[in-house]
């Protein structure tokens, strides 16, 4: 019989079973004895009230059964195998290997064609030509004509390109503001370079799928293809310079061990130290992750900028680089600057750091920053340095006086350096950048076009321009962040009267998303947990799902230190970095290892047992992994249909395949770009495009999913055409989705009334099929006990009243325990329904008289159903949805776990971010900001009046000024940190329990019992008892920090943390040297004051007759 809304359904049978289950409640006692004011057994008619009901709906309107049933019946015509995991990651290597190939091969004609028209090219200093400025296309003056520079430059939308407004015929050429775009030097390269726009064009004919190509030049100047219309910030301003990106350096330049010795004695003060500061800055700027490096202050005295570091250099990444960056504004200037000392220290330093091994072991250079030197020290470069001239010397002379500029210009040039002075904030960028030159030198005429590849970045496939050219977020505009790599090659000038100067004309580069490599990866032989990574040979990260470069709303702002998180951070479970080192050594081999990955935005944890299979990626410096986990994830079916029926049942209008695999390369080839996959592969088994290259053994399987599901679509439109009015409206969609990355779904009411309109699309990124994992109701619901449903709620969802429920189950090809999932089906379901049935349920009882002993409407017991992570689902208090239980009954969590109902898995996050006070800003960066340098710039020119007071007071005065506001006003902001967090997770071995707990003398009792045939619990509280004394147990993330106090062991755990140097594999080449450069080209001329003997000598030789 059916009873109203506040009962259920109960045959005949059913009644007989309740009333022994009411006989054996009398009497029930709980833990030690204490009298149990819940009878267990109420409660466990409630749980199976419930639990029935549930899976009747869920199983009836996803159709799992008959999804079952089907996969049964093809059982046996399907091929079960066992996945071979290091063949699968060799294979995918040389795949990887085969597309980094063809990037290298379109740079290797670049530089071809560049040297060659370098070769052919006469210098004419009076060169006049017009070319394409960036800036200036189609733009015109007031009479409507072309500016100079400018002309018309057809440009058109391209959906290879985002729709961005591009020429694919013609490159555009930008040069920095601080620059002459006329300049003679600048006008000749940009001649000759002229001959890349033909290859540019034949790259992107060979390989469609690249994107930017460009050429650096050494003189400044930046070529880019295609050709696009650049836009100055809103200063007016294009600070872009080429020359400081990390690809242009990396190729330029061999590793390098760099010791920086700044002079902080007396006469640095005012505005030479804060040069000084600014230069270092840049210095650190061109320095990578294959560099190493330390900062001296000097005086009379050797001061360490980190004295923990004293003695040895770190790592050049971006972490080091910050923290050196805020030590560099506690420099001040005082006392005498003994030169000799630091000299010294440093050649020390690079001597026993580079005996450790532990360093670049290629160049090694001295960057030396003061504002002079009273001798040459031509004693110290015999006993340390002379004859190899091994360690190059790069003096930078600081502020206008030039007494002693002959005396630094001596010593770059007797140890292979460059000198530079730089008397003004505007010179720093400039003259900081000429010692890379002299580091390419070596390379340069050996002749080594290295292929360097960098480690990943955040770009705009939308807008290259936007990232590197706007001082403002570039993700903030609403564009798509990608992650990029970058390959580049160095170009050089081949003529012979040149050799031995090396002469470095620039370098040559492509950019590469990382979402290229995905798609080479058949993430349907990964299986449901597994994924593939790459590391460089640094270990950091170049793809790993876990990589989180990006934070903030929308996830658009990048983390500062996203380019360097290291594998150990993500694969933290090894604690010895086996796999971690193992790879950066590029051994090719296995590992296995229990890891806790945390899903649903941190808050779920899964504990899986992977296999890791790894090996080297040729010709990168790159290394590949593929995880897979034990169990089903370690096994591949093929099943087997007919191309006709499999595409009939593939175009049915519920079928859509996943957008970020590839089942057919629709990149390759222009004409393929706006073909949809199911269009691709209808075209592919047609046979008339061989130009298609599609997956055939996806495309096999994607054809078997289609078969095997088709009867779910005719099942749900039954179901939606024989609904009654009254029954299940709160059930609106059901949704499966198969091994090949196959999906259907089928709503049951109009799209307009969706509670939840995100679930299922492209906003919804971890419930939809990914280039790198599968939907978390899928991964979930693999995890399930077969035949049973897994129920969530989306932490994504609003008020109760606008929540949804899901229910997912998987579908098991084989009744074996190592059988693959074959497919996972579920439904999305109103909140309100779902708690109504609990609350239906949680109000029957045995009694025949219909007097319930115990109620979820009684007072003194509260009634929740949390899931198998301990989140609530239904709660009187409605607020508490969603809420951790512990937070709502702390005493009752700890109890649970304390029995082993639950257990807490600690969990580590070390690409966190925290939020820190920070009392003032960084002074230093501020004067980065083209708007108050700007303004500093405006106020330096009035105080050169007088140079004196500018030097000595009057410029901290009005530096101070710009930066006083920014120094008194503290502010919050986020920091790079690392955090601890705990997950809880249920034992499935304990499906019941009750449990007392004592608060005060007073005894709050309670039972939890298992909902038959889910992951879900009810947990039926006492709540007469005031527990407050225990406190509530929450997820909330713990900064792992060494203590704030300055105390001596927490100093030395700083330390040591500094110190700490991951194993790391050196670049494959280094050129530190060459015999044959030509060492007398080191520096400008020395700006000198003409003495009157000077003068008299040059008006004695101006008239003589020549």
């Amino acid at each position: 019989m059916q009873v109203d809304r506040s009962g259920v359904l109960f045959s005949a049978g059913s009644t007989w079973l309740l009333l022994l289950l009411s006989t054996l409640s009398i009497g029930v006692t709980g833990v030690g004895g204490t009298h149990q004011s819940i009878p267990p057994s109420v409660v466990k008619l409630w749980a199976s009230a419930f639990g029935g009901e549930m899976k009747s709906i869920s199983a009836k309107y996803s159709g799992s059964q008959l999804l079952q049933k089907k996969y049964k019946e093809f059982e046996r015509a399907v091929r079960v195998e066992e996945i071979d995991g290091l063949r699968l990651v060799k294979r995918l290597a040389e795949n990887m290997e085969e597309m980094f190939h063809k990037k290298a091969q379109a740079m290797k004609r670049l530089v071809e064609a560049a040297e060659e028209a370098h070769l052919q090219h006469e210098e004419d200093p009076n060169l006049q030509y017009e070319y394409f400025n960036a800036v200036l296309i189609n733009e015109v003056d007031e009479e409507g004509n072309s500016v100079e520079l400018g002309g018309e430059f057809i440009l058109q939308p391209n959906d290879h390109f985002n729709n961005l407004s591009v020429n694919l015929n013609l490159s555009v050429v930008q040069v920095p503001t601080n620059m002459y775009n006329k300049d003679s030097a600048i006008v000749n390269g940009v001649y000759w370079s002229e001959a890349l726009n033909k290859v540019f064009v034949d790259n992107f004919e060979r390989d469609p799928s690249l994107i930017w190509q460009y050429f650096g030049s050494a003189k400044g100047f930046f070529r880019q293809y295609p050709g696009i219309k650049w836009k100055p910030d809103e200063h007016g301003v294009i600070a872009f310079d080429c020359r400081n990106r990390k690809w242009y350096i990396q190729a330029a330049t061999s590793p390098k061990d760099v010791v920086i010795l700044v002079d902080v004695s007396g006469s640095m003060k005012g505005l030479r130290l804060t040069i000084a500061r600014q230069t270092v800055s840049s210095i650190l700027d061109t320095l990578g992750d294959d560099d190493f490096f330390n900062i001296i202050a000097y005086n009379e005295e050797l001061h360490y900028v980190e004295p923990c570091l004293n003695g040895t250099l770190v790592q050049a990444d971006v972490t080091n680089k910050d923290h050196f960056r805020e030590h560099l504004d506690k420099l001040f200037a005082q006392g005498i600057g003994m030169l000799d000392i630091a000299l010294t220290e440093a050649f020390n330093l690079l001597s026993d750091f580079n005996e450790t091994g532990r360093g670049s072991e290629c160049s090694q250079a001295i960057m030396l920053v003061t504002d002079g030197a009273v001798d040459t020290y031509d004693a110290i470069f015999a006993k340390y340095n002379w004859p190899e001239r091994k360690v190059r010397i790069f003096p930078y002379l600081i502020g206008r006086e030039s007494a002693f500029a002959e005396n630094l210009k001596w010593m770059a040039c007797a140890n292979k350096g460059y000198f530079t002075q730089i008397s003004t904030l505007a010179d720093v960028q400039e003259n900081v950048m000429e010692y890379l030159h002299v580091l390419s030198r070596p390379k340069v005429i050996d002749r080594e076009h290295d292929t360097v590849w960098t480690e990943a970045y955040i770009d705009s496939t939308v807008s290259f321009l936007t990232l590197i050219h706007k001082c403002i977020d570039p993700l903030e505009d609403g564009q798509g962040p990608v992650l990029m790599t970058t390959v580049a090659m160095p170009v050089f000038s081949t003529k012979n009267e040149t050799r031995n100067r090396g002469i470095l004309l620039g370098v040559v580069g492509t950019d590469v998303p990382v979402s290229e490599l995905l798609k080479t990866i058949p993430k349907y032989k990964l299986g449901i947990h597994g994924y593939a990574f790459a590391i460089t040979n640094n270990g950091y990260i170049l793809t790993h799902p876990d990589l989180r470069p990006l934070y903030g709303d929308g996830k658009k702002r990048r983390k500062p230190n996203y380019s360097s998180v290291d594998l150990s951070e993500v694969e933290w479970e090894d604690k010895e970095d086996t796999l971690r080192n193992a790879m950066v050594n590029r051994k090719t081999g296995t590992f296995s290892m229990e890891v806790k990955k945390s899903v649903d935005k941190g808050k779920r944890v899964l504990i899986l047992h992977n296999d890791y299979y790894y090996t080297d990626i040729k010709g990168t410096p790159f290394s590949l992994g593929v995880a897979l986990s034990r169990g089903h994830g370690k096994f591949f079916f093929r099943g087997n249909v007919t191309v006709e029926e499999g595409l009939h049942d593939l175009e049915h209008p519920d079928v859509a395949l996943a957008d970020e695999w590839t089942y057919c390369n629709t990149d390759e080839h222009p004409e393929h770009r706006y073909l949809h996959q199911i269009e691709a592969i209808k075209l592919y088994l047609s046979g008339h495009e061989p130009h298609l290259y599609c997956d055939k053994e996806l495309i096999q399987e994607v054809l078997f999913d289609a078969v095997v599901t088709a009867p779910l679509e005719a099942y749900w439109t039954s179901l939606v055409l024989n609904k009654s009015e009254n029954s299940d409206k709160g059930v609106e969609i059901a949704y499966l989705g198969t091994r090949t990355g196959l999906s259907r779904i089928n709503l049951f009411v109009v799209p307009d009334e969706l509670t939840s309109k995100d679930f299922l699309t492209a906003e919804d990124r971890e419930g939809v099929f990914n280039a790198d994992h599968f939907p978390l109701w899928y991964k979930r619901a693999a995890e399930q006990v077969p035949g049973t449903f897994v129920y969530s709620l989306p932490f994504n969802t609003g008020s109760e009243n606008k929540s949804v429920v899901l229910a997912s189950t998987a579908i098991q090809l084989l009744d074996e325990r190592k059988s693959p999932i074959a497919a996972a089906v579920g439904i999305q379901m109103k909140l309100e329904f779902f708690q109504k049935k609990f609350w239906t349920a949680s109000r029957q009882c045995a009694a025949l008289d219909g007097k319930c002993s115990i109620s979820c409407d009684d007072e003194n017991i509260n009634c929740y159903l949390i899931d198998n992570n301990g989140f609530i689902l239904v709660a009187e208090d409605y607020t508490l949805t969603g809420n951790f239980f512990g937070e709502a009954e702390g005493a009752v969590m700890n109890k649970l776990l304390q029995m082993g109902s639950f257990k807490r898995v600690t969990l580590y996050d070390y690409q966190a971010l925290c939020w820190v006070y920070s009392e003032s800003s960084d002074s230093g960066r501020t004067l980065l900001d083209p708007y108050f340098a700007f303004f500093s710039a405006v106020k330096w020119i009035l105080t050169e009046l007088v140079i004196f007071l500018v030097e000595f007071n009057l410029y901290s005065w009005w530096y101070s000024d710009l930066t006083a506001k920014a120094q008194r006003t503290g502010r919050t902001m986020q920091v790079p940190c690392d955090t601890e967090y705990p997950a809880f997770i249920s034992e499935r071995t304990i499906k019941e329990n009750t449990g007392n707990i004592d608060c005060d003398g007073c005894i709050k009792s309670f039972v939890i019992q298992q909902i038959p045939s889910s992951n879900l619990f009810m947990v039926v509280v006492d709540n007469k008892c005031d527990c407050s004394m225990f406190e509530p147990i929450t997820m909330d993330p713990i900064e792992i920090i060494i203590a704030l106090t300055p105390t001596a062991h927490n100093e030395s755990l700083k330390c040591e943390r500094l110190k700490m140097q991951k194993d790391r594999r050196r670049p494959d080449t280094c050129h530190p040297f060459h015999p044959e450069e030509n060492s007398m080209e080191c520096g400008g001329a020395v700006n000198l004051t003409r003495s009157l003997v000077t003068t008299l000598l040059c008006l004695l030789v101006a008239l003589f007759p020549r």
